[in-house]
């Protein structure tokens, strides 16, 4: 008799079945999913905060238990593990019911919160009404949504990223960034800003503030109802705006520099945070084609074209065109981006043009010829955003940017796409700290191309999409805008080719450069007779 292959999945089933205390930890796992899921169908719970511990604890230690089930016993480092033969990481049906439920869980967050119990008035019920007693605890104040979002993010980062250390133990590197996107999220993105709300009163407004995220990420920290709520808040409210504007010119560039934008996207950010822990496992999804490449670069750097317009003409509005009464009017301020536009884009074309690619070149202009147009047209159409009210264009950049991108698709379709979707193609803090490192940072990987036998682990298992491969078998030195620096191709090279340093800018770049042998470069040998 035929069975019926029940499987989406073209690999078929795993190759193992789960093991006794990995059955307990998804039995335990699934136990404080239900809770939550309970309240949702508003069950109403008679102690909410400690059903929402049990619920919280359970989520974590189901995780953590699975992990040491799954690699506590094994020899240290990395196995395929079957990833292609496992529905989940491939694919299959349970990725599609994976991807689904999360891109639905998400759309409901951002556009319909009134389904997961929110109020705008009177107490809340469902799932947001078990994360009252919590919220009260930190911040003084009623849940939402976003908290809801905030506790569940920092949980997945913690447990996934208990799971992540368990499964690349033997890397000392490894341990040291996941550690530190553990706390950043915890303290900086959770904690103090729901410690700084507490503080809040009807003299003292601070808005809630992720201390980490710094322009053009948090493109809305430059916003009209923001400046106000900083500016209110006296000495504490204009030291953060100052660290703000800070951060971008003057802490950014300098790490940047110094090692490369890892520091950020795989040290710092919560949203690399959560495509590094809880979406490793669908790391090998990324789309390595040459396609993705081309699409990634233009839409990634359009973005970041459209969030610099769109902050320049929100603080145009504020300003005024009397020169008698402020020394920076509306038309100094236009005129001096526009400057530094162009004088920034003529220093890179003449200290860093042989580092561009023709199409890189063609679009650096086009882009600079695109904002500065922007900025002639803003300037006359008096204080509308080129045409547009204001509200109606930043609202329209939070919905297909901020929500639609970063969260449905970016997030929700981690087993579909791979754990960096939004990192590659939407992030403009990543555009523009990748800009950086290709082109004035001394951070690259450096290859071996005598020890390379061309395993391919390191390309799979990058989740930018790089083709680590092909630059370990010619033995050039790595230095991509799209790298993150998460080390990963190192970790899985298993003959030690890839090696993650911070070198001098000379000679970073070596596209002539061929190893025969091990550290042995007879190229240059060649070149200098």
């Amino acid at each position: 008799m035929s069975t019926v292959q029940r499987d989406m999945s073209l690999t078929g089933q795993p190759p193992k079945s789960l093991n006794g205390l990995q059955k307990v930890a998804t039995v335990l796992g699934l136990s404080g999913l239900m809770i939550i899921l309970l309240a949702g169908f508003n069950l109403n719970f008679p102690n909410k905060g400690l059903w929402l511990t049990i619920s919280l604890v359970a989520l974590t230690a189901g995780i953590i238990l699975f992990a040491k089930a799954t690699y506590a016993n094994t020899q240290e480092g990395i196995k395929n593990d079957g990833v292609w033969f496992k529905s989940i990481s491939s694919r299959g049906f349970w990725a599609w019911i994976a991807g689904l439920s999360l891109t639905g869980f998400y759309i409901i967050l951002y556009f319909f919160p009134q389904f997961l119990g929110l109020r705008s008035e009177g107490a809340n019920t469902g799932i947001i009404a078990l994360f009252d007693p919590l919220s009260r605890l930190l911040s003084g104040n009623q849940a939402s949504q976003w908290f809801v979002y905030g506790t569940l993010y920092t949980v997945a980062i913690f447990a996934f990223g208990v799971k992540f250390i368990w499964k690349y133990r033997h890397n000392r590197y490894e341990k040291l960034r996941t550690i530190s996107v553990m706390f950043f999220q915890t303290a900086f993105a959770f904690l103090i800003p729901e410690f700084m709300a507490r503080l809040n009163s009807e003299s003292f407004n601070l808005p809630y503030y992720d201390l980490k995220n710094i322009w053009p990420l948090n493109y809305y920290n430059f916003e009209q109802y923001r400046v106000d709520s900083f500016i209110s808040s006296g000495d504490v409210g204009l030291a953060l705006l100052i660290f703000g504007v800070i951060s971008i010119f003057v802490i950014t560039p300098i790490l940047t520099y110094k090692y490369g934008k890892r520091w950020y996207c795989s040290w710092v950010c919560g949203c690399g945070g959560l495509a590094e822990t809880a979406g490793d496992s669908f790391r090998h999804l990324s789309d390595k084609s040459e396609f993705a490449w081309k699409v990634e670069r233009w839409v990634i750097h359009s973005v970041l074209v459209f969030v610099i317009v769109m902050t320049t003409a929100v603080i145009s509005t504020y300003l005024g065109y009397d020169s008698e009464k402020y020394w920076l009017t509306k038309d100094v301020f236009l005129i001096g981006v526009a400057v530094f536009l162009a004088l920034l884009f003529g220093v890179i074309w003449f200290f860093k043009k042989e580092e561009l690619k023709q199409d890189a070149r063609y679009g650096a202009i086009g882009y600079l010829v695109i904002v500065l147009s922007f900025i002639v047209i803003h300037y006359a159409s008096g204080s509308k955003l080129f045409f547009f009210e204001a509200e109606t264009l930043r609202k329209s950049y939070g919905f297909l940017i901020g929500a639609v991108f970063s969260g449905v698709i970016g997030t929700g379709f981690y087993p579909i796409f791979g754990s960096r979707v939004w990192c590659r193609f939407g992030c403009p803090m990543a555009a523009i700290l990748g800009l950086q490192q290709r082109l004035f940072s001394k951070f690259r990987i450096t290859t071996n191309g005598g020890q390379c036998i061309s395993c391919g682990n390191c390309s799979t298992y990058c989740e930018m999409g790089i083709d680590v491969r092909a630059y370990a078998q010619k033995g050039e030195n790595i230095v991509r805008a799209s790298c993150v620096g998460c080390g990963i191709c190192s970790a899985v090279c298993p003959r030690g080719v890839l090696k993650l340093e911070n070198g001098p800018l000379e000679n970073r770049i070596q596209g002539n450069e061929i190893l025969l042998g091990n550290d042995v470069d007879l190229m240059k040998y060649v070149n200098n007779n």
